[in-house]
């Protein structure tokens, strides 16, 4: 999951390819989590993506994108890689080229392969603990009988989503969302004989923009998903400036809270979450920080993560343009 979870399009919901003014887009993301804790060891995820938007009757479009994604977490480098092939249509429910409102329905689908792997060398056991010096000791027999590293399969994976989105002026717009993860369920064998099925994760997404006048706008949005047991809300708003003296530039500020449940259904308080972000012509440049509130905030001294994300969107050629809400 990423905190600036808008700017990861391609990980929010399939319907989000090609929803950008451009003629292509390319975008990447990483995550750094928990360093306060595991050090050299933190959760970290890499992400890039590009997607490209044609024309196709009248003023709808088809568009289709590309997108990988690494995780890696804890000192067994416990690692999640995958990729798929996204394809979208984008059909106008109202507006013009001569008119300032547009609304939009889009479909999309994303079909992809995965696979995790598992360091199983670098961890220790119970029966490897050293009574005589009270410390690990790795060079005694752990009694396990796995092989040092451990791949499972290439799994195929499937996922679909719908997004809708209205403009109705340059800074005023909403959009809402939803989409479905796994849908297939792919089973995971990591371990020869044993099989997990990846839980289907489901996402509601919306937001908007509104203008407190020309150089100023507020950006709300709220992003809820749910997988297996699991359930996470994040919401809040950035604030956007552009004086118009410069064409193109502006920046944004923001602050977020993250909800989470317990493994009792309980929710609580994960981390507030402070973002800025800088727009320039062609590039969007964002940077976030997650400060931990939960109880484990008492070992990671409410230290939780960082975020960086950096897009980029090429010109379009008129006759194909598209008018889209900032995200």
């Amino acid at each position: 999951q990423f905190s600036q979870f808008y700017a990861a399009p391609a990980q929010l919901n399939p319907a989000m390819t090609g929803v950008f003014q451009g003629s292509w887009r390319a975008s990447a993301n990483y995550r750094d989590q928990w360093g306060s804790i595991l050090g050299s060891q933190p959760f970290r995820t890499l992400h890039a993506a590009t997607d490209f938007r044609y024309n196709t009757i009248n003023d709808d479009y088809f568009a289709c994108g590309l997108t990988v994604l690494r995780d890696e977490a804890g000192s067994s480098r416990f690692t999640q890689t995958k990729g798929g092939l996204s394809l979208s249509y984008l059909k106008q429910l109202g507006g013009s080229r001569y008119r300032t409102d547009y609304q939009y329905l889009i479909a999309g689908v994303q079909a992809g392969l995965g696979q995790v792997a598992l360091q199983t060398g670098s961890l220790w056991f119970g029966r490897q603990f050293d009574f005589s010096t009270e410390s690990i000791n790795t060079s005694l027999p752990s009694g396990e009988t796995f092989a040092p590293n451990l791949t499972s399969k290439i799994y195929s994976d499937l996922s679909a989503g719908l997004l809708w989105y209205g403009l109705y002026a340059d800074n005023l717009s909403f959009y809402a969302g939803g989409s479905v993860w796994h849908a297939n369920a792919p089973k995971i064998e990591l371990y020869s004989g044993y099989k997990a099925a990846l839980s289907q994760r489901f996402v509601i997404h919306a937001g908007g923009e509104l203008p407190f006048n020309d150089n100023l706008s507020i950006l709300p949005a709220a992003f809820w998903t749910k997988q297996g047991r699991a359930m996470q809300t994040t919401f809040g708003a950035n604030l956007r400036y552009n004086s118009h003296e410069l064409e193109e530039i502006a920046v944004r500020i923001g602050a977020w809270t993250r909800l989470a449940n317990r493994l009792e259904k309980k929710i609580h308080a994960d981390a507030l979450i402070f973002t800025t972000i800088l727009e320039l012509p062609r590039w969007q440049i964002g940077f976030s920080y997650d400060v931990n509130v939960s109880s484990l905030a008492r070992a990671s001294d409410g230290r939780g993560a960082f975020e960086i994300s950096l897009l980029y969107t090429h010109p379009e050629q008129r006759r194909e343009s598209l008018t889209c809400p900032r995200f």
